[in-house]
């Protein structure tokens, strides 16, 4: 699976198998899932604590944190997306809306 050949769709149906096929489900209210984005979270910026911009940038130059990180993001992108479906939010419109907000908010000139 790559970005390049993979669905948004497919990445949905792959979170939603995981945690079924586990009975995750109970576990998984909106407090839950939000406190472990947050958790999530603060472990990747934990890899950044103390860094300047050029500092953060050249961190991802190593493949071994570069690999750390990348799981971190995983970890906030799984739980979101899980959020989201427990939630009832249809991800692909929620971000398109918030970038056309974002573009009214913020024009390029």
């Amino acid at each position: 699976m790559s970005d390049q050949t993979t669905t948004f769709a497919q990445i949905k149906e792959k979170i939603r198998s995981f945690v079924e096929e586990r009975e995750w489900q109970q576990f998984h209210s909106p407090k839950n899932l939000s406190m472990a984005i947050a958790a999530e979270a603060a472990e990747l910026m934990e890899h950044f604590l103390w860094d300047d911009a050029d500092q953060s940038r050249k961190r991802l130059d190593d493949p071994g944190k570069a690999d750390e990180i990348a799981r971190e993001i995983a970890d906030i992108v799984i739980y979101t997306i899980e959020f989201a479906y427990e939630a009832g939010i249809d991800l692909s419109e929620a971000i398109t809306q918030k970038l056309e907000r974002n573009a009214q908010n913020y024009p390029v000139h």
